[in-house]
């Protein structure tokens, strides 16, 4: 599964949530009609009746979803999709879900991590990388110099001192 948004609370009286995605594009996650929610036991799946964008959000109606109580019910869920249902990565295009646990190494060749995860600042896509420190390193072209997710690595310009 690769996660796409969390529904962060219900909207309305009629069993719509609201949705905060992670995609690059805020309705990129409307293309699917079928979303699966985290849950204790895994992952479940929900057929999504009626979808829309409002404001910097998605709302959504999932059947079987009726009601307020039953959407507050659902607040904090991940919302996903098979990795299969998802378009093939153009070259130098990566899903966030294929750099999470990756290592990452320096110019120099020192181990400074792995991919804890990714933050969207305003200026940019961020590394949280966790090791012995954590560190921030941005995911630009200039920094980030080879990404090799089959082989669990990634190799940054970046001063270990940093």
């Amino acid at each position: 599964m690769v996660v796409m948004g969390r529904i962060g609370g219900a909207f309305g009286i009629k069993g719509w949530v609201k949705v905060q995605t992670f995609t690059q594009s805020l309705d990129g996650l409307i293309e699917y009609s079928t979303w699966w929610l985290s849950a204790a036991q895994g992952w479940r799946e929900n057929r999504v009746e009626e979808a829309a964008v409002h404001g910097r959000l998605i709302i959504a109606k999932l059947s079987g979803i009726d009601d307020r109580s039953a959407a507050e019910q659902l607040r904090g869920c991940e919302v996903a999709v098979p990795r299969s249902q998802l378009p093939a990565n153009q070259p130098g295009e990566y899903y966030w879900a294929e750099l999470i646990g990756l290592g990452v190494t320096n110019v120099q060749g020192v181990m400074l991590g792995r991919v804890g995860k990714l933050l969207e600042t305003a200026a940019q896509q961020v590394l949280l990388v966790e090791g012995a420190r954590e560190r921030l390193i941005p995911f630009i072209d200039s920094v980030v110099v080879s990404v090799d997710v089959a082989g669990g690595s990634l190799v940054v310009d970046w001063d270990a001192d940093f």
